[in-house]
């Protein structure tokens, strides 16, 4: 791994009530790396990537993309606060979010759900968000869609635009949180095909998934976490054939 890693937490924690989520944390993706993250329902993986992707505040810790702290700022006696929503707005556009439930907006058409963050927050005219709108759109093969709305899509295609609308801000690094698990089975591979060209062409990536196969054929890195933090990360073939940790030859046992 490079130095300086480029997406990063540490001693994450999060805390809902009394019922602790994240429980100092250790994270890091070097560039251009893909980590898959494995785990049981409730071991804090989304919650991870909800705090890095700045749509929630930890507790404690931090978050450092390229090697700089994101989403607080410190006052003049030391003080640390999270930032104010519009300088928060600009950093997530660095970082992109895919959701399980794709979050599109219903009243607006392919072509205009892309767009939104264009003009919104890189503060593009309409015409250039449209032109790259539409680039984007044919990068993950739905060109022909730009005046459909979501309602008229397949789970697999308003994932794509899902899919778009994050890469048309041009991040640095792109977080999948279950990104399939919500698709009929026919639809799981137009999605995870979009994400291995995305892989293929050098794209940071945090995905966490249940599809093991995608992780073995595309992770650089897989890791599980269980009760709030990582128990093993290791290259793919060593987790899935050789794991150190008798928690996650116990959970590989379970998913196979």
């Amino acid at each position: 791994m490079n130095a300086t890693p480029l997406l990063q937490t540490v001693g994450l924690r999060k805390s809902y009530g009394h019922n602790l989520i994240l429980d100092g944390v250790d994270f890091a993706i070097a560039p251009g790396q893909v980590k898959a993250v494995l785990g049981p329902s409730g071991s804090g993986k989304s919650t991870m990537l909800r705090l890095m992707s700045l749509l929630e505040q930890a507790d404690e810790g931090s978050i450092l993309l390229h090697g700089r702290e994101i989403g607080v700022e410190t006052g003049r006696g030391g003080n640390r606060a999270p930032m104010p929503e519009r300088r928060l707005a600009r950093q997530r556009a660095d970082i992109g979010m895919v959701f399980q439930r794709f979050n599109l907006f219903a009243h607006l058409d392919v072509l205009h759900n892309v767009m939104l963050g264009l003009t919104a927050v890189r503060g593009l005219s309409r015409s250039e968000a449209a032109e790259r709108a539409r680039s984007m759109l044919e990068r993950v093969g739905m060109a022909g869609h730009v005046r459909h709305y979501p309602s008229e899509l397949s789970g697999g295609q308003q994932q794509r635009v899902a899919i778009a609308r994050a890469l048309v801000l041009e991040p640095s690094v792109m977080l999948f949180d279950e990104p399939t698990s919500a698709l009929d089975p026919e639809l799981v591979n137009e999605v995870l095909s979009v994400m291995e060209d995305l892989a293929a062409q050098g794209m940071t990536m945090v995905v966490v998934t249940h599809e093991t196969r995608f992780a073995r054929r595309v992770a650089h890195e897989v890791a599980l976490f269980d009760s709030g933090g990582i128990v093993e990360q290791a290259a793919p073939e060593q987790f899935f054939t050789q794991p150190a940790h008798e928690r996650t030859r116990a959970f590989l046992s379970h998913i196979h």
